[in-house]
């Protein structure tokens, strides 16, 4: 961040995600490089916070010039060898990189998601799931929204049906269902809008295992609930912020009991965009999380 000549070191989409013109001189460049950076590490998990701030220089004790020095600064200070702060930074910086591209890319999107609930019941014949959203609009004039399922499954298996909220259609999306609602009246820039959609599926199998939601825009809240059958409760893996690229041998998520009447309920919060939030059940083996994500789409 204090280097010499700072705006040759900067590229194209690293100057889009900062909002970087080539009106900036080296010092509006250098200090929207700090501010941006500076909010995407807050956003980081806290034992990357520290690696973050000294790799970049950001932490005004870690303004070494060499980059060994920096990390040596942060080895000391958390008492740990150079090597495991240098593990730590690298993935820092790549988790880094994820959040300021889908920042950019949600960039002018309109509006953000305050609340998502979905309430999943695999007790019946034919499977139910519930979403209920409400939105925000970040600016004046915003009169359609843009979103997909958090399950994956094929147009033919599932019928959905808009309880309240607009004029829904539906987008021909490539691996899960994607609607654009179309609000009775544009909405104002702070305005909040309510909307449900039920989704029935056509058999058991229709849905594949996992509720997942990647937000590319700002989520407040992501309260999921899902209802097994009660003689068939499956182990659950749940994902509270799992980078979408990972390597196959790390582990996904953390284990959760299904209670006694055979129900999860898990409540997220302030999700960060391009991370995975949700639930995997089952006994399905070699599925990456980044092949989930994929699959899975985005919902806000």
């Amino acid at each position: 961040m204090h280097a010499g000549r700072i705006a040759d070191r900067v590229g194209s989409s690293l100057a889009t995600a900062c909002g970087i013109t080539t009106f900036d001189g080296p010092s509006a460049t250098r200090q929207k490089l700090i501010t941006r950076l500076s909010e995407l590490v807050e956003q980081l998990p806290e034992d990357l916070q520290l690696a973050a701030r000294a790799a970049f220089g950001l932490a005004p004790e870690a303004r070494h010039p060499l980059y060994q020095e920096r990390i040596t600064w942060a080895a000391v200070l958390i008492d740990r060898d150079t090597r495991t702060v240098r593990r730590r930074a690298d993935e820092a910086v790549a988790q880094l990189a994820e959040l300021a591209a889908m920042s950019t890319r949600r960039a002018g999107s309109g509006w953000h998601t305050a609340e998502l609930n979905v309430a999943v019941t695999l007790d019946q014949g034919q499977p139910e799931v519930l979403e209920r959203y409400r939105v925000v609009a970040d600016q004046d004039g915003v009169d359609s929204l843009d979103f997909a399922s958090v399950f994956a499954v094929r147009r033919r298996d599932f019928d959905a049906h808009l309880l309240y909220g607009g004029t829904l259609q539906y987008r021909s999306d490539a691996d899960h269902p994607g609607f654009t609602l179309l609000p009775a009246e544009p909405l104002d820039r702070g305005g909040t809008h309510d909307f449900a959609i039920r989704y029935r599926l056509s058999h058991r199998d229709a849905m594949h295992p996992y509720v997942l939601h990647v937000p590319e825009r700002p989520c407040e809240v992501f309260d999921l609930r899902v209802r097994f059958e009660n003689d068939r409760t499956p182990p659950v893996q749940v994902f509270d912020g799992v980078l979408a690229q990972r390597s196959a041998d790390e582990p996904l998520g953390r284990q959760q009991t299904v209670d006694p009447a055979g129900e999860i309920h898990l409540r997220f919060l302030r999700l960060l965009p391009g991370l995975l939030y949700g639930a995997r059940w089952g006994h399905a083996h070699g599925e990456r999380a980044s092949g989930i994500a994929h699959s899975s789409g985005e919902a806000s």
